[in-house]
């Protein structure tokens, strides 16, 4: 429900800055503010993540351009991902590894 609205409410917005009505700047903020949360994720999630996807550890980390001993890491608990690497982890989530794949 939520998504919608926010959808709706952007397109509105990019209608106004269409029109010239509402300045490029404030379109600019207003997109920051659209942007989906970056949730963070539980070492049994990332595994969990990464078994649904049928990856080794190994191809995994290749996918998010990181180490396969990151990986471990965040799987044993000793390091959270954050930043490009959580979110990475957010769309692989959402969409799966393909949605990082080259084509």
């Amino acid at each position: 429900m939520t998504s919608k609205i926010l959808k709706t409410v952007h397109e509105a917005a990019k209608g106004l800055t269409d029109a010239g009505i509402m300045d490029k700047q404030t379109m600019r903020e207003f997109d920051a503010l659209c942007l989906p949360p970056v949730k963070p994720f539980t070492k049994d999630q990332i595994k969990a993540i990464r078994e649904r996807e049928k990856a080794s550890q190994a191809v995994f980390a290749s996918y998010l351009n990181i180490t396969p001993s990151t990986i471990q890491s965040w799987e044993q608990g000793e390091k959270k991902p954050s930043g490009p690497a959580l979110k990475l982890l957010n769309m692989v989530d959402k969409k799966g590894l393909a949605c990082l794949a080259n084509d």
